[in-house]
């Protein structure tokens, strides 16, 4: 699948790279561009072959928020294209294999919170996120409403929310923002570790330990305690499972097919 503003890479070890394509513009998302991050979503969604997502931005910004200058004509209601944007968050959230936001630089608004919608967040440390919106204008959309006082709690999520300040790398890491803060020069290196180490795991027992996880924000305890045995029960039945408890035996590294 071909995209303009996005660059969609893959490594043999099952790592698909994904990469905001527009440096001139900070890497805004104008509408074309929010369109193809929903179809790349749901390509390495589908992919067999793709084992983990990593995304991240060109240049040198993550990326800047919504291009307002180049949403295009429509015919359509601004209710109706918000509606059409809000779909890659779905997308993202569905996606059933981990998720890594490897923050270069700026992230800000539709930015921050598409980077908060991955799994993991690594940024490198001269990197600053800012829920920027009412600076501009606007309430918090593309998901940040729900993502953020998930992961900061709620009155830390207002200040953000409310103030529009830029928050450094070093404090979004302090506050749970983000999973890890390192140095510019080491982000990559970093952020590739963690991905082969997960394009390594089991496949199904990391889409089902997410699952878990997202589905036990909203679950009462009895329910969580169902969806765990659920999962372990399909888990038990698995190559993969069998291979782990051989390799131990063995004492060497699994080799995880997925099945």
């Amino acid at each position: 699948m071909a995209f303009e503003n996005l660059r969609l890479e893959r490594s043999p070890d099952g790592v698909a790279t994904l990469t905001l394509d527009r440096p001139e513009r900070k890497n805004a998302a104008d509408l074309a561009t929010f369109d193809e991050l929903r179809r790349a979503f749901d390509e390495v969604a589908e992919s067999a072959e793709d084992r983990v997502l990593v995304l991240t931005g060109a240049g040198d910004a993550f990326c800047s928020g919504a291009d307002l200058t180049g949403m295009g004509s429509t015919q359509r209601s601004t209710l109706d294209v918000i509606r059409r944007i809000h779909a890659g968050v779905l997308a993202l959230s569905e996606i059933p294999k981990p998720t890594i936001a490897k923050v270069n630089g700026a992230a800000a608004g539709a930015g921050m919170n598409l980077a908060l919608g991955c799994d993991l967040i690594v940024a490198a440390r001269g990197a600053r996120f800012s829920e920027i919106f009412t600076r501009r204008g606007l309430s918090i959309d593309y998901g940040g409403s729900w993502l953020l006082p998930r992961l900061i709690g709620l009155h830390r999520a207002k200040e953000l929310v409310l103030l529009g300040d830029f928050v450094s790398a070093e404090e979004a890491e302090r506050i749970g923002l983000i999973n890890r803060a390192v140095p510019d020069a080491e982000l990559d290196a970093f952020v590739d570790a963690w991905a082969e180490r997960l394009a390594a795991g089991p496949p199904l027992a990391l889409s089902m330990a997410k699952r878990l996880l997202n589905a036990g924000l909203d679950a009462t305890l009895p329910q969580a305690l169902e969806n765990e045995a659920m999962a372990q029960a399909v888990n038990s039945g698995t190559e993969d499972m069998r291979e782990a408890f051989q390799a131990f035996r063995e004492k060497r590294e699994p080799r995880f097919g997925g099945r």
